[in-house]
Formats: structure tokens, C-alpha cells, sequence
């Protein structure tokens, strides 16, 4: 009888990568400039329109759109944000845990939207140089599920530090483990930063400690992702703040950083894309397209 040698080698462990600055981790694997922002819509959320704007309806809800975007350089692209971890959604037991709020309720359409989205605008993953969150709430943070260690996940020091304190991550709409994964190399901003030629994450907190908006210079226009600074083109043209700030200072934080938006807007080439607006045209195009 031959006697079978069982290899007892424990799997290796995988660590979760501390965070690192971005002085630490800069440049990023892009070539050349910005040439196209893309849009993506990626589910669906069910929203007080006084969480949206300051001020608005509690009665009244929307059934607004949950988005992302690739900013496509002339060699290798950037996603900002990226919705539900779809896995959260279809899984009975992980939604009730994970959405069970009253009057809320997350959507996300067949297959995997994000995943669906970027193969159909001819985009490899394995060009992404990095994914940058606007903030840490989880209709944000989805797509640290596609990244691989040397694809940093890009946000301001001031989030990850609030995400991390919070001792009740589910009151603060907060998945920790959606940014905090061994896959997952997470790079700390500091205010405004220029991330590349053309790009720039700029300083919008109110919404949450470390809110983050980005500027893509491209060229001919400058289109300004605001993220949740501003849900509503109604919060950009009546610089009126978002409904839902975090911290004694939220109200006076978000106030300040629509109206930056709101100035950045006047300008005659730039157009400042808000987050979650059903109506707006770039993500009502991505929504028509799939119909």
C-alpha cells in the first residue's frame, strides 16, 4: 500500500493593505489627457427629496438614478464611484441586513450593470489605473469588489477616517468592508488634488466629512462630476446644499461646496454633472439606451 503525502501547508493569508498617501502612491498608470467622460447608471434608489435638497419635500420620493463614470485618458481610464455590490441586492438575507431602512429601496437591473456598462463602452479592467470615491456611503463604493491591489481606490483622508470611527457603520450607510478588502489599496487625498493632467478631485465635504467631486479638463469643456454635493441640477442652478449632511458643521460645509459648484457652473465652458438627477441627460440616455 503506497502511503499519500497530504501537502499541510497553510493557504497564504491575504492582508488587507493599510492605506497609504497619495505623495506615496502617485502617478497613476495613465498616459496623455483626458478624451471622454462616460457615463454609467447602475441601479436605482427610492429618495426623499429632502434628502436630496435642503429644504425639499419629506412626503415626496424619487426614484433616482445610481451613478458612476469612466474619465477615459488617451491610455488607461479612472472610474468614479460605482454604485451596489449587486451580491448585496440579490441575496435575501444580505439585503434585509444590509437595506432594511424604512421608506428606502435599493434597485439594480438584470446581470451586473457596472460590469455590463464598461465592457459595452469597449473598456478593459485591466486598464483601469485606479477607482476614485466620491465618499463611502454604499450606493458609492461597489466597485471595490473589481479591483485588483495595484488599481488604488482613491479618497480623502478625512472619509476614510470618518468611515472608520463610526461605531454604527449601518446608521452612517456605510459597508466597511466594501473599501476595507485585501484586494483593496486604499490612497488618502488631501483636499484638492491634482490626480493627472486634466483631472482633479476637488474638496466638497458637507454631505459627508470627506465628500470629494472631481474636474475633467477636456479641452474643449470642462465637465465637473459633483457626486452627492449635488444629487439635483435644481441644487446646482439655485445653489440650494444637499438635505443629508454628516457633523455639526455639515450644513455650513454643504453650503459652502454647492456654491463652489454653482460658481464652477456659471462658467461658459464648464458643465457640472449632478449625482442622482432622473433627468438629467447623460444618465437619462444610459437609461434610455438599455429600454
Amino acid at each position: 500500500m503506497t502511503e499519500t503525502s497530504v501537502d499541510s501547508t497553510p493557504p497564504p493569508v491575504q492582508r488587507t493593505p493599510a492605506p497609504i498617501a497619495w505623495a506615496d502612491a502617485a502617478p497613476l498608470a495613465l498616459a496623455g489627457r483626458p478624451r471622454r467622460v462616460i457615463p454609467f447608471v447602475v441601479g436605482f434608489e427610492v429618495i426623499a427629496e429632502g434628502i436630496s435638497v435642503a429644504g425639499g419635500s419629506g412626503f415626496r420620493h424619487l426614484m433616482e438614478p445610481v451613478t458612476a463614470a469612466a474619465v477615459v485618458f488617451d491610455d488607461g481610464w479612472v472610474l468614479v464611484d460605482g454604485g451596489f455590490d449587486p451580491a448585496r441586492i440579490r441575496h435575501r438575507s444580505l439585503r434585509v441586513a444590509s437595506f432594511d431602512y424604512e421608506n428606502y429601496a435599493p434597485v439594480v437591473p438584470a446581470g451586473d450593470p457596472l460590469v455590463d456598462q464598461v465592457a459595452a463602452a469597449g473598456l478593459e479592467w485591466s486598464d483601469l489605473a485606479a477607482a476614485a470615491v466620491s465618499h463611502a456611503h454604499f450606493d458609492h463604493t461597489g466597485a471595490g469588489r473589481m479591483l485588483r491591489p495595484d488599481q488604488p481606490l482613491l479618497i480623502q483622508r478625512r472619509e476614510w477616517d470618518h468611515a472608520l470611527a463610526v461605531t454604527q457603520p449601518r446608521a452612517h450607510f456605510l459597508f466597511i468592508d466594501d473599501i476595507v478588502r485585501p484586494n483593496v489599496q486604499p490612497v488618502l487625498l488631501e483636499g484638492d488634488t491634482r490626480l493627472a493632467d486634466g483631472f482633479e478631485a476637488l474638496d466638497t465635504p458637507g454631505h459627508t466629512p470627506g465628500h470629494q467631486s472631481f474636474a475633467v479638463d477636456l479641452g474643449d469643456r470642462t465637465i465637473v462630476l459633483a457626486c452627492d454635493a449635488a444629487d439635483l441640477r435644481a441644487n446646482i442652478e439655485g445653489a440650494i446644499p444637499c438635505g443629508s449632511t454628516v457633523g455639526p458643521d455639515g450644513a455650513r460645509l454643504a453650503e459652502a461646496s454647492i456654491r463652489r459648484l454653482h460658481d464652477l457652473d456659471e462658467r461658459p465652458d464648464t458643465v457640472v454633472w449632478p449625482a442622482h438627477d432622473p433627468d438629467w441627460a447623460p444618465w437619462r440616455e444610459v437609461i434610455d439606451a438599455q429600454s
